[in-house]
């Protein structure tokens, strides 16, 4: 048995040198230089710091220590052991002081050092920045070998309070550690001194597509029956390297075959972030067949290019998009305004179809089942669930910038998306439809306005990155590609989010340079949940400022809103006639005010004594 694992061990750490020379890691890892990166996050006065560290060898130790400096001097706060597979290993740091600011460094065998800086909590600025990227692909074909220097010295100049990487940080299905490492390393200088959220997706965990369908086993990469290819090791060992670090899971209740989950939310910076994983209790494609056998005579598959199918037909109702407990905790955050002013969805892709040429610009795509514009009951659910708190929603992959306003009942009636471009882009898509849009802006371009994507959801599109004709025929650097990254600002004085749209290989502090074509885009917080049609419930007169107005239906006590408004005075509106509780105030003893009934136009004004 030891000789096969010398063996095993061998052969893993000859490949990883013949590979990671490839990559421009180095071939051979001295000991002083056996960690690699580390990233982190502070949330409730919680530190939690992921390290990451090349192979282990020989008889080096497989634990770790984290110092942070105190008056000058190293003082060990925590331990950790070092994981396998995958040469992870978690730190964590409790009852921490979140206003200062304070230098870390990880030690192994009292060699090697590797320092960064927690920050402290940025709750007193009024503007907080958030960083988005995805997609960082980097197989030459895709662009991957251009290096990523322009981004890490856009972002130093920045400086966000937060970075958020919404998947697809691996391309490699098959050697996710080795690729791993090249990521940290394009972004350690960074990541090392920023709080940083990671979440996975399909390519990360070898993939081309994903649909989790609560974790069960798949026979073939291409997933569509729903589940996981990977074995389960190396799904758990990607998780483990890229989400450790994030809060603790709100239910952290493992799924089948014992693969986790990280779900979860963060407080930072007056923002209040929840973390979804969209992807991980989507249900599978394989009951399609059985609701729409004349779509699918030959068996499912994963997207449509006939224009003559009605893909309302595709609608399974009983199929999930975050599944029962996201949706749960999603209800949980709504309500959940202790130090945070603004709130904010992190997914890994759109609640919509925005693209309708995919790969090539030769043949309308109809329906892709691997954006969340399906299945359209659970992204309903999903959506009128996340207005409630008057949230943006922030997310990746679909290798194409978009701001949406997402409607359900109608357009508009639901909150705003920002995906941003991906890091590397070979694989383009294009927002281009046949039809001007309904209701668009006068001197806006032809593809923004109200439209029904390709599973007939309501969507008001703002703007798109589309790929242009001379992009296309450029092809070869990424800055010609519709690549990129997004930076989204809070100001909370004004509770106004504008979202940035920056394309690759240029300066972003330059003032002669433009974001792409539509951006930036800058909305209200209010905008979220400002649907057309509406009902008026009495006017608030509150004597404290900036308080927790929670509305709920008086019958079944569901909540229909929550949000910390902006100054004393707030008239909250609701979207049916009936009776409904205002509760205001935070913590378990709010004021309540009974049988307020909504009116399509109402004077009553109720003054609030805090």
């Amino acid at each position: 048995m030891r000789a096969k694992y010398l063996l095993c061990t061998t052969i893993f750490l000859l490949t990883f040198s013949v590979n990671a020379q490839n990559l421009a890691l180095p071939k051979y890892v001295n000991p002083e230089d056996r960690i690699a990166f580390a990233m982190y996050t502070v949330h409730e006065n919680i530190v939690k710091l992921n390290a990451q560290f090349y192979p282990i060898k020989n008889f080096e130790p497989f634990e770790a220590t984290l110092e942070i400096q105190e008056n000058g001097k190293w003082v060990k706060r925590a331990e950790a052991r070092i994981q396998y597979p995958g040469y992870t290993a978690l730190f964590r740091i409790e009852n921490w002081d979140d206003t200062i600011e304070a230098k870390y460094r990880v030690v192994h065998n009292k060699k090697a050092f590797y320092e960064g800086i927690i920050r402290k909590n940025p709750i007193h600025k009024d503007n907080f920045v958030l960083a988005a990227l995805t997609c960082n692909s980097i197989y030459p074909q895709h662009g991957g070998d251009i290096p990523r220097i322009d981004i890490v010295e856009n972002l130093k100049k920045i400086k966000p309070d937060l970075l958020f990487f919404s998947g697809d940080q691996v391309y490699d299905h098959s050697q996710h550690y080795l690729y791993w490492l090249k990521f940290g390393k394009d972004f350690e200088e960074i990541i090392r001194n920023t709080p940083t959220i990671c979440i996975v997706d399909d390519h990360d965990v070898g993939q081309g597509n994903i649909w989790g369908a609560d974790g069960k086993q798949t026979e073939t990469r291409s997933g569509v029956s729903g589940g996981y290819y990977m074995p389960v090791e190396y799904v758990k060992e990607v998780e483990r390297a890229q989400t450790s670090h994030l809060p603790d899971a709100y239910d952290p209740t493992p799924i089948q075959q014992g693969i986790g989950v990280y779900y979860t939310d963060l407080k930072w910076g007056g923002i209040s972030f929840a973390i979804l994983e969209d992807r991980k209790f989507k249900s599978g494609l394989m009951d399609l067949p059985k609701y729409a056998p004349d779509i699918f005579p030959n068996g499912t598959r994963d997207a449509i290019f006939d224009p003559s199918v009605d893909t309302r037909k595709l609608d399974i109702p009983t199929a999930k998009l975050l599944g029962d407990r996201q949706i749960k905790f999603l209800e949980d955050w709504t309500t959940d305004w202790e130090n945070a002013e603004m709130k904010t969805v992190l997914s890994q892709t759109v609640f919509a179809m925005v693209n309708n040429y995919t790969g090539k610009h030769d043949r309308e795509i109809i329906a892709d089942f691997d954006t969340n514009g399906w299945p359209q009951t659970g992204r309903n659910r999903a959506l009128a669930v996340i207005r409630k708190s008057f949230s943006p929603m922030i997310g990746g992959d679909q290798h194409l910038a978009t701001v949406v306003k997402h409607g359900i009942d109608d357009w508009g009636d639901a909150g705003y998306s920002f995906v941003t471009p991906a890091i590397a882009n070979y694989w383009m898509r294009w927002w281009d439809p046949k039809n001007l849009g309904k209701n668009k802006d006068k001197n806006a371009p032809y593809y923004t306005g109200d439209f029904l994507d390709g599973f007939q959801n309501k969507i008001t599109v703002e703007a798109v990155g589309n790929p242009s004709a001379e992009q296309i025929k450029e092809g070869g650097k990424l800055s010609t590609r519709v690549a990129g990254f997004g930076v989204i600002t809070y100001n909370k004085p004004n509770r106004t989010i504008t979202f940035d749209c920056w394309q690759r290989n240029v300066d972003i502090t330059d003032p002669n340079k433009k974001q792409y074509p539509g951006w930036p885009i800058t909305i209200s917080q209010l905008d979220n949940f400002n649907p057309k049609k509406t009902y008026q419930l009495p006017t608030l007169e509150l004597s404290k400022e900036d308080q927790v107005v929670t509305i709920k239906k008086s019958t079944t006590n569901e909540v229909v809103s929550s949000l910390r408004i902006n100054g004393k005075i707030f008239q909250p509106k609701v979207l049916e006639l009936g009776s409904y509780t205002i509760e205001v105030g935070e913590g378990y003893t709010p004021k309540k005010y009974f049988n307020m009934y909504a009116e399509k136009k109402n004077k009553k004004k109720i003054r609030v004594q805090l």
